[in-house]
């Protein structure tokens, strides 16, 4: 009877996952057939089928905690790897030069230096240390995520998290619910922040390697930031509050303990912090030329940054006491579950991103086809931000409306420009737009913006008890980010 059953179990997760290998494979073949090799633009010729692989890991991430939390915490590595290779095995059997030209391109260009700067920042931030006797009132709490959102555009939305979210975590020990603190600082450290600068988020960087001026995003996006900012900011103080005075007796009883004078530690890793920007800077102004690997092109400044980064992680383990990093409960399990599972991530995502970049040539041309008015391509670049990379997704729709309004690259200054007789004004409201939608709405999912997961594994590793996938959209993202965004939309385009 024992044997039946497991005999019936294995064949009912095996039989689905037979019949999307097998349905993934015939969508690649039928692809194939049609496909010139000679070409490296596959998004004409995949169908969205073929991205099946990457709802899979999504909903693996989504659901596996909830339904299987022992299984996945000891082999979410394994799982990745699986949709990986469900991906990946196929492609490469029927596209061979072409597949291996993408999945390089893909980890050489994008997911190695994504992993090196977060692991830099990870790292480094993990050896400061700020100490004393932070109680996480209401007021407290809405200041330090105040000042997360003003850092996260200097530093990018990564080191403002990385720098805050121990701090954050520290001051709130004696709060029984603090998940709500997590989650608003998501929105605002990791995200939101992040929209002054190209420092502050990859599109933002993306949109500057691509001739927007440096601080036209701080002059274009500020009053969307500052409106989106303080609406949240008020909301959390008076959530936060609510909560607060149903717990302040407990707090205060507990919490009778030896004053600790307000402290910071591993100062020395500032300037490793800075360093890390000042290479991320570097790469954007700096243009020595490339080297060729299989046809990927590497930037030779891409190169030193990444090296500079790595050598800044290792001075700061060097240069940083080891009592400082125990002092912050400091493990380097966070960053190794984001490295597998956007390793991943990357290697799925590969055909809907390509499909995506053919614009009205691929299979999603219909969607791209309806974003004509500022207000679509806020929605339709936040959307689709929240579940892929937004650094692409704001380029797909940056070259949409170049193309849409005859202009060129070298022509952007002159369209922003608001006192330059080539000004356009409908360009402008458009950039302000993928802009605001590509850095707010990856607050929308953990995997949305790349600070979400970091931050959402650090805060479980001290005990808060996170939601899960779709309980962080459901309960917080939907229902409170949402309408704010409704509001922007209303009050900006």
């Amino acid at each position: 009877m024992e044997k039946s059953r497991k005999r019936l179990l294995n064949f009912l997760i095996c039989a689905p996952v037979c019949l999307l290998f097998g349905l993934v494979f015939a969508e690649f073949a039928a692809a194939a057939e049609a496909a010139t090799h000679g070409l490296h633009d596959i998004g004409t010729e995949l169908h969205v089928w073929t991205a099946l692989p990457f709802a899979g890991i999504l909903l693996s991430i989504a659901l596996c905690p909830l339904l299987l939390p022992h299984f996945w915490h000891n082999h979410f590595g394994k799982i990745s790897a699986f949709w990986a290779l469900l991906f990946a095995a196929p492609f490469l059997f029927f596209y061979q030069d072409v597949a291996v030209y993408h999945i390089l391109h893909i980890y050489l260009i994008d997911y190695i230096p994504f992993i090196i700067l977060l692991w830099g920042l990870f790292t480094v931030a993990g050896g400061i240390v700020i100490r004393g006797s932070l109680k996480g009132t209401p007021a407290l709490n809405t200041m330090m995520l105040m000042i997360g959102t003003i850092l996260a555009s200097l530093v990018g939305t990564t080191g403002a998290a990385m720098v805050m979210i121990r701090p954050v975590l520290r001051a709130n020990k004696d709060r029984l619910k603090k998940t709500h603190i997590v989650c608003f600082f998501i929105f605002l450290v990791a995200n939101i922040g992040g929209s002054l600068t190209p420092l502050g988020d990859p599109p933002l960087f993306l949109g500057f390697l691509h001739n927007v001026p440096f601080f036209w995003v701080t002059t274009g996006i500020l009053p969307h930031m500052l409106t989106a900012s303080a609406l949240l900011l008020a909301l959390f103080f008076i959530v936060d509050t609510l909560y607060y005075r149903n717990e302040k007796n407990r707090i205060n009883a507990e919490s009778a303990e030896e004053k600790i004078p307000f402290k910071i530690e591993g100062i020395i890793n500032f300037v490793f912090l800075a360093g890390v920007i000042i290479l991320v800077l570097m790469s954007g102004y700096w243009k020595p030329g490339h080297l060729s690997v299989i046809g990927v092109h590497l930037e030779y400044q891409s190169i030193v940054r990444d090296l500079g980064i790595i050598t800044m992680g290792i001075l700061s383990l060097v240069f940083t006491s080891r009592k400082l990093r125990e002092a912050n409960d400091f493990s380097w399990f966070p960053i190794m579950e984001v490295a597998k599972l956007f390793a991943g991530i990357f290697m799925t995502i590969i055909p809907a991103l390509a499909i995506l970049k053919a614009g009205s040539g691929g299979a999603l041309s219909s969607l791209v086809s309806v974003v004509k008015e500022s207000y679509h391509y806020f929605w339709v670049t936040g959307a689709l931000s929240s579940f892929l990379d937004n650094a692409p997704t704001y380029l797909t729709f940056f070259n949409l409306a170049l193309g849409k309004l005859g202009i060129t690259e070298t022509m952007v200054p002159g369209a922003l420009a608001a006192t330059a007789a080539t000004a356009n004004p409908e360009f402008s409201m458009y950039l302000k737009a993928i802009s605001a939608g590509a850095v707010f709405m990856g607050a929308n999912t953990y995997i949305g913006n790349a600070p979400n997961f970091m931050v959402k594994s650090i805060a479980e590793e001290a005990g808060v008890n996170m939601p899960s996938f779709f309980g962080y959209m459901i309960r917080y993202s939907i229902p409170i980010l949402v309408p704010v965004f409704i509001l922007v939309t209303f009050i900006f385009f």
